[in-house]
């Protein structure tokens, strides 16, 4: 592990700033719903938290309407109910900020679409708050492959050993360490530290405040 210091902070969305988890469950099962396909479960679903839909509904790649159109009823319901149903973590906007006053380079990593992504950093206020921002149509190979993660060091002319990715979810955790960065995992999200266990995290955070004392 890499004992440099930690100048470049990059987060996950989805189940580590936004608390959105219930929300996103929903779409998922109202897609299913509207266009006629079988219910599966929450665990199924959370399963591939961290994943583009593209992944997550790629049982049905092989029927393009269908696909098409699960799709665009998860976005259509997720963003018309968007606002009233998630929240931010307590202390996460507050992290953000405190880290950009300390002069980090920070970077969104997400396997939400741009445009789902910035409205997420709007209702969180963090908007501005971002010096880049790696979305799902942004890469060939998403997370858990290393490309997101390598492509945010990149745009920030970071090196890996200077960087840490905070997520909390497995797929974040296997992104980041194959991209060579540090990673910490997020349990105020929506999974426990024995789901996470296998992705060797190299730090583990009970809540948004820890990670100043690993960075600043």
């Amino acid at each position: 592990m890499s004992t440099r210091p930690i100048t470049t902070v990059l987060f996950d969305l989805d189940g580590t700033l936004l608390d959105s988890i219930q929300l996103i469950l929903d779409s998922y099962h109202h897609a299913l719903r509207v266009n006629g396909v079988p219910a599966r479960s929450d665990d199924h679903w959370l399963a591939g938290i961290g994943t583009p839909l593209r992944i997550q509904f790629r049982d049905w790649a092989h029927q393009p309407d269908l696909f098409d159109g699960l799709i665009a009823a998860y976005r259509d319901h997720n963003l018309a109910h968007h606002d009233r149903m998630v929240r931010a973590y307590p202390g996460a906007v507050e992290l953000v900020r405190e880290l950009r006053a300390h002069g980090r380079r920070i970077g969104l990593v997400t396997s939400k679409q741009r445009p789902g992504a910035e409205r997420g950093l709007r209702f969180l206020g963090l908007a501005d708050a971002m010096d880049v921002v790696v979305a799902a149509e942004d890469v060939t190979n998403p997370k858990p492959h290393p490309e997101p993660v390598l492509q945010a060091l990149e745009r920030l002319d970071a090196a890996p050993a200077d960087a840490i990715y905070v997520g909390d979810s497995v797929h974040d955790m296997e992104s980041g360490r194959q991209a060579g960065v540090r990673t910490a995992a997020a349990l105020w999200g929506p999974f426990d530290r024995a789901h996470l266990e296998r992705t060797a995290p190299t730090y583990w955070l009970e809540r948004p405040s820890e990670l100043l004392a690993l960075v600043i």
